[in-house]
């Protein structure tokens, strides 16, 4: 079955602004609605209160007048202690679209060529720390405006010197709220697109790959988790697992795999950890019809969020399979699937 895979790259960050709809890891969202932005209730962690982090977004859109533009937004809380195996309760999937014709977006096609053009404004003011839809002002110059009170303290710091100041300044970002951005680099990939191989030759291909060190370290994923797996016979003939490895081992930088009404690649046996929440997937909240698989991120994120707290083996997303019209924002869903340790005797 072919599939899209996703790479992160590193290059110049203006390319990654709404106006040229991004799919990208990290730095602010890059909105696509941009009146309609999702309260920071919305934003805000169940658990913890404090506002959640923007993790990734992809740019996907369907053949059909009202989803010419359309991108799914990930958004995660970062507190340890929000994080549960199996639970995606610390996540939140946001979908947004827009016909070709709309007040935000010329229908002409952005160019690539010579310098970026500056974002596309957004109407509402955006959170300095965050870029998320902010309701607060600097209560000195109250000309920076801010989600939260949690990160107006977070970028006092930097902004207390610059606090009234006339022109322009330049701020960096904020590396506990903001991760590091690159772009997602979407590629077809044929190689897992089956041929004629069988399971017996595609096995013994990678076995020779793993042999030669060509199969990819993982080396997101802890050592402590990959002892639960070799560290046991049982949990190093987890099918599930193995196949996760074969499955990638072409391409082990991949960070995305796409695949609108297919299944995820799961990191293990589903019976242990997620069944029960794929036997009862919630309907879309706005049109209440089935949603179904569109997209992963895999665990060799992890390597480039530069943070020890987070953990995972596969988000899979799953959104409305027609992708019904909408106005801003609409939640989709998310399921988190963790490398567990096999129960010893």
């Amino acid at each position: 079955m072919e599939i899209d895979l996703g790479f992160a790259e590193k290059g110049d960050e203006a390319w990654l602004s709404n106006r040229y709809f991004p799919s990208k890891l990290g730095g602010q969202p890059a909105w696509l609605e941009l009146e309609a932005l999702p309260p920071t209730s919305q934003l805000q962690c169940n658990k913890c209160r404090a506002p959640k982090s923007f993790l990734a977004q992809l740019y996907a859109p369907f053949e059909d007048e009202f989803n010419f533009h359309r991108s799914i937004y990930v958004f995660l809380c970062r507190n340890p202690d929000c994080q549960e195996a199996q639970s995606a309760g610390n996540f939140t999937v946001l979908r947004s679209q827009l016909p070709r014709t709309n007040k935000f977006f010329s229908e002409e096609e952005p160019s690539d060529v010579g310098e970026p053009l500056s974002a596309v404004p957004c109407p509402k003011k955006l959170c300095a720390a965050c870029g998320c839809h902010a309701p607060h002002a600097c209560s000195k110059c109250k000309a920076i405006h801010y989600c939260s009170s949690e990160h107006q303290r977070a970028h006092w710091p930097q902004h207390k010197p610059n606090c009234g100041a006339a022109g322009e300044t330049t701020e960096k970002p904020l590396t506990q709220i903001v991760f590091p951005e690159f772009e997602i680099v979407m590629d077809s990939n044929p190689v897992e697109s089956g041929g004629d191989k069988d399971d017996e030759a595609r096995l013994a291909e990678f076995q020779e790959l793993e042999a030669s060190g060509k199969t990819g370290d993982l080396t997101n994923v802890s050592e402590a988790e990959m002892d639960k797996y070799f560290g046991n016979s049982a949990a190093a003939d987890d099918k599930t697992f193995r196949q996760f490895k074969k499955q990638i081992a072409a391409e082990p930088d991949q960070i995305v795999r796409y695949k609108r009404g297919g299944q995820p690649l799961w990191i293990t046996n589903t019976v242990k950890t997620v069944e029960e929440q794929l036997k009862k997937l919630p309907n879309c909240t706005a049109c209440g019809g089935d949603r179904q698989f569109e997209f992963q991120i895999m665990p060799q994120v992890l390597t480039l969020l530069e943070d020890e707290n987070l953990d995972w083996g596969v988000l899979a997303v799953y959104t409305c399979a027609k992708s019904c019209p909408i106005d801003g924002y609409v939640e989709e869903l998310l399921i988190k699937q963790d490398i567990v340790a096999e129960e010893q005797s």
